[in-house]
Formats: structure tokens, C-alpha cells, sequence
């Protein structure tokens, strides 16, 4: 299987990229964020720019696009709303006309942050509110993918794991703060369901070798808030978990508001792949072996 791989230098393009190009031919596709020595071929591409997509796709000849690049930082969305129209709606709509007119298919990555958190449990017929435009741009990209493309896949997503400037994962964050002895807030009422980025790379290519098409959640099989998230990073690696004060999301003052209760119901996507979706203690785990192996050393390494 030929996979093409955008956001190949980000948390979940690399990561996946290194998950999958033992068994797959892999091509990763990056933008600003440059990487050297990778055990797969990369070109670089502005998607946002007329004929990258095309040269991409005469490059590459992939038979699946699994497009995980995006501006996701939410407070950089509210500053640049322009920017994340651009790469969060509009680009996944080019790569989508791009695949039903070239014979790949596409899945394409999205989030959780559609919902407002108002009441959790959220199955894949539920409606979305997006509070910001991180959520509205992500939530208009799904819409405009499927509109494109109606055999894509979308696939929601929450998730943890190192990546190559260790700062992008909410583990990371805690991680490296605590082995420092650096004090952290962790929000008590923010809950969500977060796949290690490892992880998240099997069950895309299960999806892919079942051939499903449409929207799935794919989530823990397990919720947790933000703070016991911390607290539980901080026992696995025997760090001080008194570092951690529990706060509420709306004590914080951040720019972009943020849905307090994401708990993602998996039902749909467990069905399809038949077996249950992971839960948070055996992926803290493997996080930890990981760590101890050197792995994000190993991503640092990549980056130009």
C-alpha cells in the first residue's frame, strides 16, 4: 500500500510515517519544518499553493492520502483566522477533489473540538457547535472532504505521544515540566479521551485495510480530566505529582475557549474494526518504555 502522509514532521504525521513505512511505501509531505535522515522519502510542499497537491500526487502515486497536517494550535487559530480557513477547510478540500479525480482515497484527520463539551457521550450522529475557529475551521474541512469525496475517511481524533520539538502533546508537557521540578496547573474540568499518537497509526491502517469510508470517532475506550491526565503521567514515571495543581479551565484566561466534557463514544469504529478501542493505562505505558528507549531523542534527531 502506497501511503502519502502530509504533516510528516508534525506529532502525529511523523509518527505515524515511522509506524507504518516498515510495511507500507510511505512518502511524507512537509511544509516549513524540514526533516534529515528519515527511514522514508519527503518532499516539500505548500499545500496551500496552486499545483502542489498535483505535483504531490505525480510524486508520490499513493494509493491512500492520510492528511494530518493542520494549524491545531487554538490560540494561533483565533489570531489568524484567515490562516486556519485556509489550512484547516480548504486545503482538506483540494486533497479530497485531488483523490476522487486521481483514484486515491483520502483519510482525513479531524478533532473532537467540533462539540462543545456540553454533555459528553458524543457518537458520530451528534451535532456539532464549534466554540472557535480552530473547531469551525476543522468542522467545515470534514464537511467540505466528505461533499468532495463521500468514500474518504474522517476520522476524529485526541491525542498524546512525543514529537520531534517536544512541545506538541499535553503528555509531553507535563513530562518534561515535572522531571524538572517545574510547578503546572491541570484543568479538573476539562475531560477527554486521548490515543497514543503510536497507536493512532494501527488503527488507521486497520481502517484502511477494512476500506471503511466516512466519519469515525477514534478515541480511548477510556476518559480522563486534564489533571488526573498529569497525575497519572506523574506516577508511571515516579515524578511528584504534588506539582500539578488542579485548576478549572475557566480560572486560566485563554484566549480560545475550550468544551469541558469530550468524552467520545468509540461504539462505531469498535463495531467496524472488531475489538474494543484501547484504553489510557497500557498507552501511558508504552509512552513510558518509549521514553526510557530514547524515542524522542530519536524524533529530535529528524529535524533539520
Amino acid at each position: 500500500m502506497k501511503l502519502l502522509i502530509t504533516g510528516a514532521s508534525g506529532l502525529l504525521g511523523l509518527n505515524l510515517a515511522l509506524e507504518t513505512h516498515r510495511a507500507h511505501q510511505v512518502t511524507g509531505a512537509v511544509h516549513r519544518t524540514r526533516l534529515q535522515g528519515a527511514p522514508f522519502p519527503v518532499l516539500q510542499a505548500d499545500l496551500t499553493q496552486p499545483g502542489a497537491v498535483a505535483r504531490l500526487f505525480a510524486e508520490a502515486k499513493p494509493d491512500w492520502v492520510i492528511h494530518t497536517a493542520a494549524l491545531a494550535n487554538l490560540e494561533d487559530c483565533e489570531r489568524n483566522p484567515d490562516l486556519a480557513q485556509r489550512l484547516n477547510t480548504e486545503v482538506p478540500a483540494i486533497l479530497a477533489r485531488a483523490c476522487r479525480k486521481g483514484g486515491a482515497r483520502l483519510l482525513h484527520v479531524s478533532t473532537d473540538a467540533v462539540f462543545d463539551g456540553t454533555k459528553g457521550n458524543y457518537t458520530e450522529t451528534d451535532s456539532p457547535n464549534p466554540l472557535g475557529v480552530y473547531a469551525r475551521t476543522k468542522l467545515a474541512g470534514e464537511q467540505a472532504v466528505l461533499a468532495e469525496e463521500a468514500a474518504a475517511i474522517v476520522a476524529r481524533v485526541n491525542l498524546f505521544g512525543f514529537s520531534p520539538t517536544g512541545n506538541r502533546s499535553l503528555a509531553e508537557f507535563f513530562l518534561y515540566n515535572l522531571l524538572t521540578g517545574h510547578p503546572v496547573k491541570g484543568f479538573t474540568d476539562v475531560f477527554f479521551c486521548p490515543l497514543l499518537v503510536n497507536h493512532i497509526a494501527e488503527i488507521f491502517v486497520e481502517m484502511l485495510q477494512k476500506d471503511l469510508h466516512g466519519l469515525y470517532h477514534v478515541f480511548a475506550a477510556e476518559c480522563v480530566s486534564k489533571y488526573e491526565f498529569g497525575v497519572r503521567i506523574a506516577r508511571l514515571f515516579g515524578l511528584d505529582e504534588r506539582l500539578i495543581a488542579p485548576i478549572s479551565v475557566h480560572d486560566f484566561g485563554l484566549l480560545a475557549r475550550r468544551a469541558p466534557d469530550l468524552r467520545m463514544n468509540t461504539h462505531k469504529l469498535s463495531t467496524a474494526l472488531g475489538h474494543a478501542l484501547p484504553t489510557l493505562s497500557p498507552m501511558l505505558r508504552r509512552f513510558y518504555t518509549l521514553y526510557q528507549q530514547g524515542y524522542p531523542q530519536k524524533l529530535k534527531e529528524y529535524l533539520i
